[in-house]
C-alpha cells in the first residue's frame, strides 16, 4: 500500500518558492491520486484458485467484475490511512500558502524596485500623439499576488483531482454517493478530537 504524503516544513519561503511548492503538489498527487487504480489494484489479494490454462483459449472482451471490486474494509483502510491523510497534507499546504498570499509581505525583495518604477511612471510625460504606446505602464505584480493566483489555480486542480479519485474509488469500492469533500470533512473532524 502507498504511504501518505509527508508534511513539508511550512514557511513563507516554501510558498514563495513556486517550483518547490508545485513539485510537492505534483509528487503528492502523482503518488496517490494519479495512480489511484494502481494503488487500489495493490489492495487485491491474489486469486484463491490456481491458474486455469483453459482461460486463455478464448479472448475475453468483458472482464469479470468479481476481481475488480474490493472488500469494504480494504477500501476503508486505504481511505483512512493513505488517501485522506494525503489530502489533509495538501489542504494544509494550500491553506497556509493562501494565508501567506493574503498577508503583508515585508520581506519582498522587489518592493523597492516596484515603488521606484511607480514613481517614474507618474512623473513621465505622456504624449500619445507622438508615441501612442507611451501611456502604457504595466507594473510588476508583487510576489503575494503571483502566489495568490497560483493558489487559486492549484485549488481548482485539487478539486478536479479529488473528484476523479473519488469516482474511481466509488466504482471499485461500491461506496455511497457521499461527495468527496463531505467524506473528507467528516474524517478530518474525527482526527481533530
Amino acid at each position: 500500500m502507498s504511504k501518505p504524503s509527508t508534511h513539508p516544513r511550512l514557511t513563507p519561503q516554501f510558498c514563495f518558492n513556486q517550483t518547490a511548492l508545485r513539485d510537492f503538489l505534483r509528487i503528492s498527487r502523482g503518488t496517490i491520486d494519479d495512480s489511484i487504480t494502481q494503488n487500489l489494484n495493490a489492495l487485491l489479494t491474489p486469486a484463491h484458485q490456481g491458474f486455469d490454462p483453459s482461460s486463455t483459449r478464448t479472448r475475453q472482451l468483458v472482464t469479470p467484475d468479481h476481481g475488480r471490486s474490493l472488500q469494504p474494509e480494504q477500501c476503508a483502510g486505504f481511505k483512512e490511512k493513505v488517501l485522506f491523510p494525503s489530502w489533509a497534507v495538501r489542504s494544509d499546504v494550500l491553506d497556509y500558502c493562501a494565508d501567506v498570499a493574503t498577508s503583508p509581505d515585508p520581506d519582498d525583495p522587489d518592493s523597492v524596485i516596484r515603488q521606484i518604477e511607480d514613481v517614474k511612471a507618474r512623473e513621465r510625460t505622456v504624449d500619445e500623439r507622438l508615441d501612442p504606446y507611451s501611456g502604457r505602464y504595466f507594473p510588476q505584480e508583487a510576489r503575494t499576488e503571483s502566489l495568490a493566483m497560483l493558489m487559486r489555480n492549484e485549488r481548482a486542480v485539487e478539486k478536479i483531482i479529488r473528484m476523479r479519485t473519488w469516482s474511481v474509488l466509488g466504482e471499485r469500492c461500491g461506496m455511497s454517493s457521499e461527495p468527496a469533500d463531505q467524506a473528507f470533512d467528516k474524517w478530518r473532524a474525527t482526527q481533530r478530537r
